[in-house]
């Protein structure tokens, strides 16, 4: 895909968890700014909660379904799982797939990485529901079989496209893996030299690479745009992944947290092995989208920039200059062009200064020697605190809209000793 499409080597998402990040992605705004950042105290949405996106939200798939696309999503969802939280009420016409995280069902074990003092440890002992298969808004099958899971979404992706192929349509395929458990199909699973993990990379490659065909197949391989990205950096604990040089992982605001490969390909449009390296973020493809397809902004305020010029020009520079990096609801650090400033790591006070177009693995801490970009910077981040808010400083941000709320929720599913479960326990205990 990188050999026929554009890499983007300074890409963000706007925030290191998945909960969070797939909001933004689908909202254009910074968790914070939708109240996504925390949900009552958990670092993500779990089964059952009565917290999800708001219906008042715009998505990426209103806006292109208003333009007239025909609107799908299959796999992860992770914004809410009670009836008005669900995608179909997102914009999207119909969803299959496992409406939040694959370790969110019942298992064999409970085997958790995250530090004691971290939130998610407080729920290692709930006793958790079966893990659900939705189609639509119903439960179609629980703790289904995870090795055929990626085969079962790309079917349903494929017949999608076939569907649609003489319309426009807008597909949003969140694949289950690399998320821990890792479970793939046995042919990857032999073949991979990387244990479970490099199976599941394999499964991804695999998907990708029949959807490909399918376009080619249908004539429609120069009419599509393919977006590739992911939702946070590599956990790194027992999995077999890896950041590169980037310092951190997945729940961090180091680069290893939160970026993230990007590949764009559209044949004929996008140039062939191209890259990028100007900054963007997740939050960017939804007014970027919208351009494209000629459609109609939110009214309400968004976090993204337009940057469609990016994906068909290698002259053009980024319109964006500063990130926010916050972990949870607590403002962390700050990326000003190439210099990256840590103020908070862990509920602790920092001084780190890093440039990252000299310092991709943030080692070399610049801090006293710059104090009056450092000023600058602090400067940015209290004009931003105030709109966006800082719990780890009990300030409230004055933009934040608050997020959607059900009260009395209700698991999708509840265990029956006399239900013919494919798996009445899922035999790995890896979470995270």
């Amino acid at each position: 895909m990188a050999n026929e499409g554009k890499k983007f080597l300074d890409f963000y998402v706007s925030s290191p968890v998945c909960s969070p990040s797939r909001a933004s992605l689908l909202t254009g705004c910074y968790p914070q700014r939708i109240s996504f950042g925390t949900f009552d105290g958990l670092g993500v949405l779990f089964p059952g909660q009565g917290i999800g996106l708001n219906t008042e939200e715009d998505t990426i798939a209103k806006i292109v379904k208003k333009s007239g696309y025909s609107t799908k999503i299959i796999g992860k969802w992770h914004c809410g799982d009670q009836e008005e939280f669900l995608p179909t009420n997102h914009g999207f016409d119909s969803y299959f797939g496992i409406p939040y995280s694959n370790d969110m069902g019942i298992q064999k074990e409970i085997v958790d990485y995250y530090p004691e003092n971290s939130t998610l440890a407080k729920v290692t002992e709930w006793d958790r529901p079966p893990l659900p298969l939705i189609r639509d808004k119903e439960v179609i099958q629980e703790q289904p079989d995870q090795r055929s899971i990626a085969e079962r979404y790309t079917e349903d992706a494929v017949r999608f496209i076939r569907n649609n192929q003489d319309k426009p349509f807008f597909l949003y395929l969140a694949h289950m893996q690399v998320h821990l458990p890792l479970y793939a199909a046995e042919k990857f699973v032999n073949e991979s030299k990387n244990g479970d993990y490099g199976a599941c990379v394999a499964s991804i490659d695999w998907s990708t690479q029949v959807i490909f065909d399918e376009l080619k197949e249908l004539g429609i391989d120069e009419n599509t745009i393919v977006i590739f990205t992911s939702d946070n950096g590599s956990r790194l604990q027992n999995q077999g992944g890896s950041n590169g040089d980037l310092r951190g992982r997945k729940g961090q605001t180091w680069e290893g947290g939160q970026r993230v490969p990007c590949i764009i390909r559209w044949p004929g449009n996008v140039e062939a092995g191209s890259v990028c390296n100007e900054i963007a973020t997740t939050m960017d493809f939804l007014p970027s989208i919208t351009k494209l397809i000629g459609g109609e902004l939110p009214v309400k305020k968004i976090d993204g920039i337009e940057m469609s010029d990016l994906f068909f020009s290698n002259e053009i520079s980024s319109k964006r200059d500063i990130f926010f990096y916050y972990n949870e609801d607590n403002l962390e650090a700050i990326r000003y062009k190439n210099w990256k400033l840590h103020i908070k790591k862990e509920g602790n006070n920092v001084n780190e200064l890093y440039d990252l177009e000299k310092d991709i693995s943030e080692s070399n801490n610049l801090f006293n020697e710059n104090k009056n970009l450092v000023n600058q910077l602090l400067s940015y981040i209290d004009s931003f605190r105030k709109e966006l808010g800082d719990k780890s400083l009990s300030i409230v941000g004055n933009e934040v809209r608050p997020p959607g709320r059900k009260k009395n929720p209700k698991p999708l599913t509840s265990f029956d000793d006399n239900h013919p479960y494919m798996y009445a326990e899922y035999d790995k205990g890896e979470r995270g």
